[in-house]
């Protein structure tokens, strides 16, 4: 099976030698590198070249325009000529048996759709601190479950043929673009659940989740994710709540996921797996 490692790109040399490191560092050596630059404004990408001009396995493309990461994302998917396809971001890295722990699960498995792994969160340096606590396996096929509480997150791998049977990744979006990812695949197929932190997060001021001033922007597209993932699973109601337009459907369906009752029984759950 190729691999396809994805990479949305965008003035982000400083941190890309380590993500390069860590997937030369790979124990399955079957990939390319897929790289969409979003119109980037500080000589990083023509570094990326130059770092990069020896690996024929490093394909880079180019927006001619700055698009945002939804459009970004998705031309990504677009140039992908792997049977599997996985995201990194240029700032974070992956463990060296990242690949080969996501390709033995479609081996062992060949309906499902994806995989997902814990997560490490890192310090500035890439320094370990802590495993993301929310991630954990979940329930294929309920169609209220809308990943609210982050139990699905990175190191996210998918089927670029299952991929195919749904509308992609939405190219509107300038953030909450994996999590649209995420549902959109847990609505064609199973996930399966790798209970090892793969990925690395680097914790820092630039990183878009990280950023306080752009919370805003983060909630409308968080929203607007979750409107359409109702409209394709005609969904109306949220427990006694009619949904409209104007919806706050984040609080909804977080209000409605985290009560005593339902914290109650995803622990009950989870002991029983």
């Amino acid at each position: 099976m190729l691999f396809s490692i994805l990479v949305a790109h965008y003035n982000n040399f400083e941190y890309f030698k380590d993500f390069y490191k860590s997937v030369l560092n790979q124990t399955y050596q079957n990939f390319e590198i897929i790289i969409v630059d979003d119109y980037s404004t500080d000589n990083s990408l023509e570094k990326i070249k130059t770092y990069t001009a020896e690996d024929p396995r490093v394909k880079i493309f180019e927006n001619e325009t700055n698009k945002g990461v939804g459009f970004t994302k998705r031309k990504c998917v677009e140039m992908a000529s792997g049977e599997i396809c996985g995201f990194i971001d240029p700032d974070d890295a992956v463990t060296e048996d990242a690949l080969e722990l996501s390709i033995k699960g479609y081996l062992a498995n060949p309906k499902i759709v994806g995989t997902y792994s814990q997560i490490m969160l890192c310090d500035n340096m890439l320094r370990p601190q802590k495993v993301y606590a929310r991630t954990k396996k979940v329930i294929n096929g309920k169609p209220l479950f809308f990943n609210i509480n982050n139990e699905i997150s990175h190191f996210f791998t998918f089927r670029k043929e299952s991929y195919l049977k749904t509308a992609g990744i939405n190219p509107n979006l300038t953030a909450s673009e994996d999590f649209d990812l995420y549902l959109k695949m847990y609505e064609v197929g199973d996930l399966v659940y790798i209970p090892k932190p793969l990925y690395f997060y680097r914790l820092h001021d630039k990183g878009i989740s990280q950023n306080k001033s752009k919370t805003e922007k983060v909630h409308k597209s968080w929203n607007e994710m979750l409107k359409e993932a109702c409209k394709r699973r005609n969904i109306t109601k949220i427990g006694n709540i009619i949904l409209t337009e104007n919806s706050d459907l984040s609080k909804i369906i977080f209000e409605k996921e985290n009560t005593f009752a339902a914290k109650v029984k995803r622990k009950i759950t989870a002991l029983l797996q």
